[in-house]
């Protein structure tokens, strides 16, 4: 199987959909491989389709003078926040390749996760019986939500390394009142370089999904090619 991975700057939230949207159409085509997009992105909340306003302890006027944005999707879960330092991993793929099992596929993204804090951080995380996501004992650590369309996922993970937590506190993350939130800074004292991270996490995932052949583009390389009606 080959692996096409999108290594991206800070972008906007929007944007990222936008170009989500258009990979999954082309990957239901076939006209590309699985993707990978590793990422940024600048403050921004989100609202799953088990999302709850009342999970929003700030209005969004607030939020927004703070210079958080709040947009409503398609993915599973409930409510988070995304913003500078976190690494967000959005999946483009096929499960026709993945034994058609989206439970399959879910623990494997969570496992490589898992992996990759192990590997790169010396973190120990696991799974909550309760909750989705990967955790560090009572907090998450990075959240999980994938939704699917003609057999091809979108969305997919955001791991927090050197985010700011703050934001955290002006929702209740995934709605769940009774835990908190970490990350790889808070756990070792250490800034993490996030372009390393990128590349670190993307062998990681070619690992655990056994794909034998990997492609790499930057932004403004697939950017060129969707503007130009191009797959690759």
């Amino acid at each position: 199987m080959k692996l096409r991975i999108i290594h991206a700057p800070l972008v906007p939230y929007g944007e990222a959909l936008t170009i989500q949207q258009k990979l999954r159409e082309f990957r239901q085509g076939e006209e590309i491989p699985d993707t990978l997009l590793l990422l940024e992105h600048p403050p921004v909340v989100t609202l799953g389709k088990r999302g709850d306003h009342g999970d929003l302890l700030l209005s969004r006027e607030i939020l927004a003078q703070k210079g958080i944005d709040v947009v409503e999707i398609d993915r599973g879960g409930q409510i988070t926040y995304h913003g500078p330092g976190q690494l967000v991993g959005y999946v483009i793929v096929n499960l026709y390749h993945h034994q058609r099992k989206l439970r399959l596929f879910v623990e494997r993204l969570e496992n490589s996760v898992i992996r990759y804090l192990g590997e790169y951080h010396g973190i120990e995380a696991g799974l909550s019986e309760e909750h989705v996501g990967v955790w560090v004992k009572d907090a998450k650590i990075a959240a999980l939500g994938i939704s699917i369309s003609r057999g091809v996922t979108m969305h997919g993970f955001a791991l927090n390394i050197n985010c700011d937590l703050t934001p955290f506190s002006y929702i209740i993350p995934c709605g769940i009142t009774d835990k908190g939130v970490t990350s790889t800074r808070m756990l070792t004292g250490r800034e993490s370089d996030m372009e390393r991270a990128r590349l670190d996490y993307a062998g990681v995932f070619r690992d655990t999904y056994g794909y034998n052949e990997t492609e790499e583009l930057s932004w403004d390389d697939l950017n060129i090619l969707i503007s130009e009606n191009r797959t690759g």
